[in-house]
């Protein structure tokens, strides 16, 4: 190949190198940086100038006991995969990459190293925030509301602290299935000990295990004795939080652990006893987890011992007032405002909005409203965000309200609420499921309201 080609292939390859969405970092021999692209940069808030040409460890500081896995792969002329790293900058700022580090060898002569690294620093600081030993007091009287269907799920939940059974928590998001589940850790035998969470879907395959058992020193490049979620969470509660998004094959080895109650740590040769109650949650139907492939049966049949299921806010939507007075207060306190409620325009359309965020959603729609305030004293519609004022297909939209509702406003609520079920079951024939389908509640929840409101028929 000519020098002109060759001079065009290296332009290519540079090019290439700069573009790509990964880490790039190969070290000489010598251990000194040749190849440090554009993405690498920015992961370790590092310029060019400052790492080319000179050595990784006069630029990097690593953890007590470990070392760079580009001076281990160099040093052994060994391929590491899907190792996990934690390192600092020459600023002192936290770095912790996934990398895939191949030696590079001629004639069986190492002459470099090269890293591929993704960047995992934010996924590690969220799995640090989620794995947290939990010591707010918090009990049921913390759950907002009083209607039917949510005393009904507390009161099966508080039957789940007087014994050690595992629980299965099924809701959809924003429910608020983790107050749930700790206000049964609190209110147990085992309130006096950790009550550890960790959200399955915050992390990934190649971490998850040695979080959830524990790793020994050595295990695999960087591994330290490292106690995992089961010992941390010793004599009290462990939250698995989406336990639908956990690997099957981690599925077996946690089944495995909670029948037999020993942990073995990644590595170790020997077993160690936890005592430890396991309350998961789902943000889907069980039964269609386990027909898609999601969930093991084995698994769930050991942990649904208690099932608790929450409702969603829009069957439960009697708890709207009082849910609005709280968030309004306390956003009022956060922002040092004075915002007394909702206008009825609001209120209505929040009364017949279908809510798919339930309880964060609500939360997050005044949030968003109480910030565009100025000095009004209620939440009007043009302080809405927009989705709620401008939604897809007129699915915001209110119904038109008859001119002849009387009383106060939750009474007139009420007379409206009734006149829709009314009208909706002689659409349909009195046909109860097919009636629940048309307002987007349960066949249970229409039922109930039925009751509530004294609405005779259905079948």
């Amino acid at each position: 190949m000519s020098e002109n080609n060759l001079q065009k292939m290296n332009l290519i390859y540079q090019g290439i190198i700069e573009q790509l969405d990964v880490g790039i970092h190969a070290v000489d021999e010598a251990g000194k940086t040749l190849i440090y692209n554009r993405k690498m940069c920015e992961m370790e808030s590092m310029k060019k100038e400052d790492v080319l040409g000179k050595k990784i460890q006069d630029v990097f500081k690593f953890q007590e006991n470990q070392e760079s896995t580009l001076l281990h792969s160099l040093q052994n002329k060994k391929e590491i995969l899907n190792v996990k790293q934690t390192y600092f900058n020459n600023r002192g700022i936290e770095i912790t990459t996934v990398n895939k580090t191949l030696p590079i060898q001629e004639n069986r002569q190492m002459v470099a190293a090269v890293e591929i690294a993704t960047d995992v620093t934010k996924m590690e600081k969220l799995m640090r925030a989620n794995k947290r030993t939990n010591d707010a007091n918090l009990s049921f009287t913390q759950i907002i509301g009083q209607s039917g269907p949510l005393i009904e799920v507390i009161e099966l939940a508080k039957r789940a602290t007087r014994t050690n059974s595992n629980v299965l928590i099924v809701g959809e998001t924003g429910t608020g299935k983790e107050l749930f589940a700790q206000s049964i850790h609190h209110e147990s035998d085992r309130a006096t000990k950790p009550f550890v969470s960790q959200n399955c879907a915050a992390l990934p395959d190649s971490l998850i295990e040695s979080i959830l058992f524990g790793t020994v020193r050595g295990a695999f490049t960087g591994a330290l004795d490292s106690p995992g979620l089961f010992e941390q969470a010793q004599g009290g509660t462990l939250l698995l939080d989406e336990l639908n998004s956990l690997n099957i094959t981690l599925q077996a080895k946690l089944l495995r652990v909670i029948q037999e109650k020993k942990v073995r740590r990644l590595g170790a040769t020997k077993e160690i006893d936890v005592d430890v109650r396991i309350i998961a949650t789902m943000n889907e139907d069980p039964v269609d987890a386990i027909a898609s492939g999601k969930l093991r049966k084995d698994l769930y049949f050991r942990l649904a011992v208690i099932t608790v299921m929450v409702p969603a806010l829009r069957e439960r939507i009697d708890d709207l007032p009082v849910l609005l007075d709280y968030f309004i207060s306390q956003y009022n306190q956060l922002f040092s405002m004075n915002v007394d409620g909702v206008s009825d325009e609001v209120f209505a359309l929040f009364a017949a909005h279908n809510w798919p965020g339930n309880i964060r959603e609500l939360e997050h729609a005044i949030e968003a409203a109480m910030n565009l305030m100025h000095h009004e004293r209620e939440i009007m519609y043009e302080h809405l965000p927009y989705h709620y004022r401008k939604g897809d297909k007129g699915q915001h939209k209110l119904r038109p309200l008859k001119k002849n509702y009387s009383g106060q406003l939750l009474d007139q609520l009420a007379q409206f609420e009734q006149q829709v079920i009314e009208d909706t079951l002689r659409q349909n024939d009195n046909h109860i499921t097919n009636s629940a389908q048309q307002l987007g509640l349960s066949r249970q929840s229409l039922q109930y309201r039925m009751k509530r409101l004294q609405i005779r028929g259905g079948e």
